[in-house]
């Protein structure tokens, strides 16, 4: 169940959609999906998880595939999560008349990177990338890839340009994690912060140091 987040003023519930794709940071795109479920200034979700994150998925973490995913990783049903179709280019979040206040890809394969950065919107993650910078809308694509070859730069460039924001998947250990689970949930915080949903028990930096 949705949890209130205290000391937050009160604000409109927002509507995220989340896309996962190919590239590798399962752990990432989980934690991501429960910080979502849990945050009550949230009240709709989008998933749109790619045939190949579901392959990563199964590869990385075990889960099963299409069928039940979100009540697998929650280990309950969502009334808040709606998981979309990647083929279907008709689903309400590939027009701009359907409000969402951000979108967030992670983990973003270099081949959505690449489809975003030049408008392919051949699938409806692409599509649906395609609507927020068309409609200046939060875009936040957690790029997985090592090493960027000169193609993943430029299209990194482009993207940035039109409007979205290029937040690699790179974990922090000045925050002295003990465990993958940590590194996961420092990183998801940090981008989470990033769309204005700053996170209860978030490391800060010199938060608890004398100034």
């Amino acid at each position: 169940m949705a949890t209130q987040m205290a000391g937050t003023t009160a604000q409109k519930a927002l509507t995220i959609t989340l896309a996962v794709t190919g590239a590798s940071g399962s752990l990432f795109a989980i934690e991501m999906l429960r910080c979502l479920e849990q945050d009550a200034r949230v009240a709709h979700v989008h998933l749109v998880v790619s045939p190949s994150a579901l392959r990563v998925m199964a590869e990385e973490t075990g889960l099963p595939g299409r069928n039940q995913l979100v009540e697998h990783i929650l280990g309950a049903p969502s009334t808040k999560i709606v998981q979309l179709s990647h083929e279907n280019i008709g689903a309400c979040i590939a027009s701009g008349s359907s409000p969402v206040d951000a979108m967030i890809v992670l983990p973003c394969s270099m081949g959505t990177l690449a489809g975003i950065a030049h408008g392919i919107a051949g699938n409806l993650i692409e599509r649906a990338a395609d609507v927020c910078l068309k409609e200046r809308r939060r875009l936040v694509l957690c790029v997985r890839e090592t090493p960027f070859n000169l193609i993943h730069l430029r299209n990194m460039a482009a993207v940035t340009e039109a409007g979205a924001t290029v937040y690699p998947a790179i974990p922090t250990f000045y925050n002295h994690p003990q465990t993958i689970a940590d590194i996961a949930r420092n990183y998801v915080h940090r981008v989470l912060q990033h769309i204005g949903l700053p996170q209860p028990g978030a490391y800060a930096w010199g938060a608890n140091t004398a100034s």
